[in-house]
């Protein structure tokens, strides 16, 4: 994420009231606001596992899926991502909202720098509300406060591309064959998780 002079959850609330006014908006805004998104963690130990780092990681998906839609134009039939701005902002700023909840904070006993054994909190994931795949979620989800269009299904639904199919499931090439914007929101997705937030590893 570029760097602000403004907090990750105040970029968010920028991006969404510039972006999305479709009905229903302002009640599912409302639910983030009272739900951990804002604090929550991307992930338990590979990316944006720290406090806040769901917020920022949605925020990095924006930033590359604008510009993907952007270079992507003609295939998407736009003449720049603002024609289809509500749309990047629903699928980009929402498309882990699954992750709501999820993970809970424990202790472990690690030995610091001195060799002594102290306690240290980490996350780990504790699903409440099962729904099958990781995008079918957040579609479920999404979807109890306003309507998404076919396109914006499919492609929070399939965001996770092939990290996230049973074997022998080969809807998604037929998905993005169908939905080139489905396909750059899990370009999009990759290249926030494993460009801007990869865990570098110390020589």
């Amino acid at each position: 994420m570029e760097n602000t002079n403004i907090t990750p959850k105040e970029m968010f609330l920028n991006q969404w009231a510039e972006n999305v006014h479709r009905e229903g908006s302002d009640k599912l805004l409302a639910w983030l606001e009272e739900s951990d998104f804002f604090t929550a963690p991307a992930s338990t130990r590979f990316h944006g596992n720290y406090e806040g780092g769901l917020c920022v990681h949605s925020l990095n998906v924006f930033r590359h899926f604008a510009r993907l839609c952007n270079t992507y134009k003609a295939e998407l039939g736009i003449a720049s991502w603002k024609d289809k701005a509500e749309s990047v902002a629903i699928c980009a700023l929402l498309h882990d909202v699954c992750k709501i909840g999820l993970y809970t904070v424990e202790m472990r006993n690690k030995k610091n720098e001195e060799g002594q054994w102290v306690k240290e909190p980490f996350y780990i994931h504790d699903e409440k509300q099962p729904m099958g795949g990781h995008g079918f979620k957040s579609v479920f989800l999404i979807s109890d406060f306003m309507k998404l269009s076919d396109e914006e299904r499919v492609a929070v639904a399939n965001h996770m591309g092939a990290f996230d199919r049973a074997p022998g499931d080969y809807a998604l090439g037929p998905a993005w064959e169908r939905y080139p914007f489905a396909m750059l929101l899990h370009m999009a997705d990759c290249m926030a998780t494993f460009v801007d937030e990869v865990q570098k590893v110390k020589a």
